[in-house]
């Protein structure tokens, strides 16, 4: 039985604190809540009293004789806090100790975990990704907020993750299994603990977790494409796909929190890009690939997430392409004529290979539905080297699957590795972020 400490904080998603306090001691753990003065107006001690079974404060000065403000951060095993709070993360990430719970922040000896839950605004202001930066290079394992409805009418990233999440993620970190998970799909291939795998292993049906422990992004130069091509057939018409740049922009998010200088390569995104991110704006393939290969030398990381059109038209018409109205032609149409467009992820891969260095690492992403030669995995293997990328990230797609959707599931393929490909989802997407840079930073750590 594990001790642990559930810190709440004034947000309006404290309510939800209940659901993942009652799984946590449903699991057979010591829970104590310690909740701010703010969070108990939002929920009351007796809530908490009830569900955890002890006296709940959130004064210092209550049973001071027993050195509580200290106690409970030596012998916890976990410090959890759901919600975190924009005002609780920056005084956690500042060392300032004014409650009994920023008191358990500051003296805990195990590992901690914060579920963040805020406004957008709040958690894309600069300070909170300062702050997010500066408590993941101490090891405190940070959350992914999700993006939803938020209070009133505003919606966005921020929303607190589900209790489920967060419940996976502590017994993760304490080295335990879901009892409820493993009676389910069960074990992705390779099981929870692949030997060799990047940081983030889970069950099929498991959200992305954190590696413990979690180096940073810091000092690192990143470029990152994101969105779906345009190939122009005439001035009106072009050829193009279904990505809309959220897998993307949630790895620039991530990185750029980890404190990584991040440059976004974004081919027709409509979504707004991360604070801190530099944008660049390109619309075909041909466009990309200049873009990408001219910030490669110089780069420690490049990640192929944009979905580049395979073929173009052979023939850019400057004029719009018109229907027929002659008679006894009403039905034709014009004759389509397609040229490949150049392999941009190998051409990297390459380039690299000539200049006879290791870095950038370099991923991959491939887009991939299954057919009759093989599934998602076969296609993805075979990719992985024929490109000969560090990692691949297989992507589960389809039209009601992955593109534009909040949630996909992915497979972590990793060069050169005998394990099992690590799964990660169903998940939101900035959670599937944080477990690619997990994977990523498995490779950058030697």
């Amino acid at each position: 039985m594990s001790r642990i400490v559930l810190g709440v904080g004034g947000g309006i998603a404290a309510y939800k604190a209940a659901s993942l306090l009652r799984r946590l001691t449903e699991t057979g753990h010591d829970v104590t809540v310690v909740p701010t003065a703010s969070a108990l107006k939002f929920v009351g001690a007796p809530t908490w009293s009830a569900l955890s079974g002890k006296p709940v404060t959130a004064n210092v000065f209550d049973d001071v004789h027993e050195v509580r403000h200290v106690r409970l951060g030596q012998e916890a095993d976990l410090v959890v806090v759901a919600p975190a709070t924009a005002d609780l993360i920056a005084k956690a990430a500042t060392g300032l100790a004014d409650d009994l719970l920023t008191n358990v922040l500051l003296t805990a000896h195990g590992p901690v975990v914060l579920a963040p839950a805020m406004h957008t605004e709040m958690w894309q202001h600069p300070a909170t990704v300062a702050n997010i930066a500066r408590l993941r290079s101490r090891n405190v394992h940070v959350i992914e907020p999700a993006s939803g409805r938020l209070t009133g009418a505003d919606t966005g990233p921020g929303r607190m993750p589900e209790p489920e999440e967060i419940h996976t993620v502590c017994l993760q970190i304490l080295g335990q299994s879901d009892p409820s998970l493993d009676a389910g799909a069960g074990a992705a291939p390779g099981g929870d603990t692949a030997p060799g795998g990047p940081a983030g292993t889970t069950h099929a049906n498991q959200p992305a977790l954190y590696a413990v422990p979690q180096p940073t992004l810091a000092g690192l130069r990143v470029v990152i494409s994101a969105g779906g091509t345009r190939e122009a057939l005439d001035p009106v018409r072009f050829l193009g796909n279904r990505s809309s740049g959220k897998q993307g922009l949630a790895l620039a998010q991530v990185a750029a929190e980890r404190g990584a200088q991040v440059t976004l390569v974004a081919a027709n995104v409509s979504l707004p890009a991360p604070p801190g991110v530099q944008v660049v704006p390109v619309e075909s393939a041909l466009d990309l690939a200049e873009a990408m290969t001219a910030r490669a030398d110089d780069a420690d990381v490049l990640v192929m997430a944009a979905a580049v059109a395979d073929f173009r038209p052979k023939q850019y018409v400057d004029a719009k392409i018109k229907k027929t109205h002659a008679p006894g032609h009403e039905d034709d149409a014009p004759v389509i004529e397609l040229t490949r467009n150049p392999d941009i992820l190998a051409a990297l891969v390459q380039r690299r290979r000539e200049r006879g260095t290791a870095r950038p690492v370099i991923v991959g992403f491939a887009a991939e539905t299954g057919d009759d030669e093989g599934d998602v995995l076969h296609h993805a293997r075979a990719k992985l080297a024929r490109k000969g990328c560090d990692l691949l990230i297989a992507n589960e797609v389809g039209r009601d699957v992955t593109f534009g959707k909040d949630e996909s599931t992915v497979h972590v393929l990793v060069a050169g590795s005998t394990a099992e490909p690590v799964t990660i989802g169903p998940a939101p997407k900035a959670s599937i972020a944080a477990g690619v840079w997990d994977a990523v930073q498995q490779l950058l750590a030697p």
